[in-house]
């Protein structure tokens, strides 16, 4: 296949680049390099099958070929991005993801858009399933990604109902691994890195709040699979396992075996209590579920983190 892939510089479409072109496929990557990094791209750049387009989708552009499908992936994720660029993330999501719509129409190609179980907002339904409409509040800080997504998916779903667009939405809940960024906000990466320099690990309220984690090998094999199966219909990609932040901080503290001190921070306005998938859809339809072992997705991120700080602050991994 070939494979307009946009946001392909981030932590997600640079692990879904390497898995395309490991299975034969074109890919076309579009970046403006906003958030995304030019080094996730190290192991593909001279690949033959790959191209690089630097360019900011809310502008509209065309191809020389047709491709058969776009994929968009691009968007600022966690909290410290998207709070930082809002405005970049609200048009990503709209203005963006139009002009992918339109380009996919134009060659009559398939369309992926990368969601969020972010759309469920501080849910009062545990754990999400797809048919939940959420618990968002329009005027949070949080809602410049939150809405963004939904109105993304509404968008979507408009080209599939009015021009018969075939179309996949997968909402993916947290994802870690090597390549996420050290400042986004993701609690995993930001926990990893306060540990390795010796930082107090800041947990926001009590730390009770809970979340689930799946690591990306298992996001890739769910997206992989949800390309497979014509359903257009919203699809939630995570793991079903939670975890208390607070026991999150001591986990990471133990492994790399840091001095750190837990500090106890407010509670930001409109912080979900809860976040966990119901993939009860994604094990039926797909016939997938996450695989890989916690601790053994922690380690590998932990050594990503590790090789990319500088020698005086390497730290030792508790095996």
């Amino acid at each position: 296949m070939r494979v307009l892939l946009v946001g392909v510089a981030g932590f997600i479409g640079s692990h879904l680049a390497d898995r395309l072109l490991n299975n034969d496929h074109q890919v076309i990557g579009v970046d403006n390099f906003n958030t995304g990094r030019r080094e996730n791209l190290a192991q593909v750049h001279e690949h033959p099958e790959f191209q690089l387009i630097e360019h900011d989708i809310v502008e509209s552009f065309n191809l020389d070929k047709p491709v058969d499908w776009v994929m968009h992936f691009a968007s600022p994720t966690g909290p410290g991005k998207f709070m930082e660029y809002p405005i970049q993330t609200l048009r990503v999501n709209s203005e963006g993801t139009r002009c992918l719509l339109e380009l996919a129409h134009r060659y009559n190609a398939k369309f992926f858009l990368a969601s969020t179980g972010k759309v469920y907002g501080d849910p009062d339904l545990h754990p999400q399933s797809e048919s939940y409409f959420g618990n968002v509040n329009p005027n949070s800080p949080r809602s410049v990604y939150d809405e963004a997504k939904r109105f993304a998916e509404s968008l979507t779903q408009a080209y599939h109902r009015k021009f018969g667009l075939d179309v996949r939405i997968a909402r993916i809940f947290n994802t870690y691994g090597p390549r996420m960024y050290s400042n986004n906000g993701c609690v995993i990466i930001k926990f990893i890195t306060q540990a390795i320099n010796g930082q107090p690990i800041t947990v926001y309220g009590n730390g009770s709040q809970t979340r689930s984690f799946q690591f990306v090998d298992d996001l890739i094999d769910g997206i992989l699979s949800l390309m497979n199966v014509k359903f257009h219909k919203p699809v939630n990609l995570g793991c079903p396992e939670e975890r208390q932040i607070l026991e999150l901080a001591y986990l990471i503290r133990k492994l790399t075996r840091s001095a750190s001190e837990i500090q106890y921070l407010p509670l930001p306005k409109d912080e979900p209590q809860t976040r966990c998938p119901d993939i009860t859809l994604a094990k039926k339809l797909l016939e997938w579920d996450p695989q890989v072992d916690f601790l053994t997705g922690l380690r590998q991120t932990l050594d990503h983190v590790q090789s990319q700080t500088a020698a005086n602050s390497t730290v030792m991994i508790d095996a």
